[in-house]
């Protein structure tokens, strides 16, 4: 149960940081370039800077609860402790008409959840290669050349948008099988 808890964490650890690490820059679609190894793996230890939230080299469940205190301080801009509907549609706008709240304030962070996070949360397991709980830089590291060198199907250390949506499409293919459908996230590349 506790390895569980800490994957749940940890998967929205690594929603937060994708979703900041993958924003492309202004008109830059960041699906029509081809990345280069060593920039891949410059982006993850950047990525891994940002999620190692207490900066004690690892990723685990005292970086989720940091982050996501922060998260909900930022959320809370009248500092009463609770989250109004107001308050969570002004941060996401898009999420305006999802009922979420239905106007009631929340306590905690009880209301707080991430979307998607089993393909996230996966990643991260595998990464933890020696099975401590926690994930340090080297693993981030290794897990992410591993994702890339499985992507880059002609091994010239460049990844094309071409290789990119075949890895995204062989994962989804994978994901499918092992029964967790269709629409299962799948881990950027």
């Amino acid at each position: 149960m506790k390895k569980l808890a800490l994957a749940v964490s940890l998967t929205t650890l690594a929603l937060a940081a994708v979703a900041q690490a993958e924003t492309p820059k202004a008109g830059d679609s960041g699906n029509d370039r081809t990345i280069a190894r060593a920039d891949a793996l410059e982006r993850a230890g950047r990525m891994f800077d940002r999620i190692d939230a207490n900066k004690d080299g690892k990723l685990d469940a005292a970086d989720h609860e940091a982050r996501r205190t922060a998260a909900f301080d930022r959320i809370d801009a009248n500092k009463d402790g609770a989250i109004s509907r107001a308050e969570f549609t002004a941060m996401r706008p898009d999420m305006a008409g999802s009922g979420a709240g239905h106007g009631e304030k929340r306590g905690g962070h009880g209301g707080m959840h991430a979307r998607g996070g089993m393909g996230r949360a996966m990643m991260l397991r595998m990464a933890d290669s020696d099975r401590d709980g926690s994930v340090s830089r080297a693993e981030f590291a290794a897990a992410a050349a591993s994702r890339f060198d499985r992507a880059d199907s002609n091994r010239d250390g460049q990844l094309t948008p071409a290789e990119r949506q075949a890895a995204r499409a062989a994962m989804r293919e994978r994901m499918q099988h092992r029964g967790h459908g269709a629409g299962a996230p799948v881990p950027a590349t």
